[in-house]
């Protein structure tokens, strides 16, 4: 179904939204925003749809699609997807909006819903940025966010949709405070690694590394590259001040296990910087995200 409705759909989708489509991606959505902010629209009105996947209204779908599908069978199979019976844990229910998350067709469907917002703005000359349900707008003035904010929701009222009241905001991304856009966190003319997406790494890097960890060191560190390799190869547009503390904190941990191993409590600090130096580690193939950065920068000077 996705195969043969995506096309159809896709050649007129407007430019400004950048989730799930081919040949599009967060990078590409990432990289508009950082254009905005450069060229002057550092007022973001950072918007949330509540509940979006679960509150699209199958008529209104059923609507869009029906514009560009004329096929009967097509338009009723998707009527039975969206209303197919969901086995919860209590009891059996049939579903009077939205679209399942994690179908495969689903952000197709999502992409057709907001489509229309996509161009309404656009129309309003307006700046916006959108990643399936995540988007930003962005503007030259408070005014002009606030004016923005104003048309944004009144459009999202008719969709019979809701922005997420405490997640909604106006800021200024030249001052303190900032946004959070994709993974990454806008503030004060740089970017880095949101506290969600920071707290995510830390997680899997904590599973691990755990002290009683009784692999060898070599096997410990190649599951670690596994994880800061693929983390470092999305976030290397960070500010350089990002990745030393995260080298540092693995190597921390690496160093804990080194304590336990010798019977010993605590993490690894102090006289273990001399027992197990930095040198250690990259000799046995830690991945360094200080090193892998300085070696991006470089390439993209050349």
């Amino acid at each position: 179904m996705r195969m043969v409705l995506e096309p159809i759909f896709e050649r007129d989708f407007a430019e400004q939204s950048y989730g799930f489509r081919p040949r599009r991606g967060c990078k590409d959505a990432l990289r508009r925003v950082d254009d905005l902010l450069k060229q002057g629209y550092t007022w973001v009105v950072d918007a949330d749809i509540k509940s979006y996947f679960d509150t699209i209204s199958h008529d209104k779908l059923i609507g869009l699609v029906s514009t560009k599908v004329s096929d009967g069978r097509i338009i009723t199979l998707i009527e039975q997807y969206l209303k197919q019976e969901v086995m919860g844990t209590v009891e059996q229910w049939t579903p009077e909006e939205g679209t399942p998350q994690g179908a495969v067709i689903s952000p197709l469907l999502s992409n057709i819903y907001l489509d229309p917002l996509d161009y309404y703005m656009a129309d309003k000359g307006i700046e916006m940025v959108r990643y399936a349900d995540d988007f930003v707008i962005l503007s030259r003035s408070e005014k002009e966010a606030l004016k923005a904010l104003e048309r944004v929701t009144r459009w999202i009222r008719e969709a019979e949709l809701e922005l997420h009241p405490e997640k909604t905001r106006i800021v200024n991304a030249i001052q303190a405070g900032g946004f959070d856009f994709l993974g990454y966190h806008f503030e004060r003319g740089l970017r880095w690694p949101s506290r969600r997406s920071a707290n995510k790494f830390r997680e899997a890097i904590r599973s691990k590394t755990k002290r009683t960890n009784g692999h060898r060191m070599e096997r410990i560190i190649w599951d670690i590259n596994r994880s800061t390799k693929g983390w470092f190869e999305y976030f290397k547009h960070s500010h350089k001040s990002t990745f030393p503390y995260f080298d540092g904190w693995i190597r921390m941990r690496l160093r804990s296990i080194l304590r336990k191993r010798q019977r010993r409590t605590g993490v690894g600090r102090g006289f273990d910087h001399l027992r197990w130096p930095n040198a250690h580690f990259a000799e046995l193939g830690l991945f360094s995200m200080v090193t892998a950065h300085v070696e991006a920068c470089q390439s993209s000077r050349r």
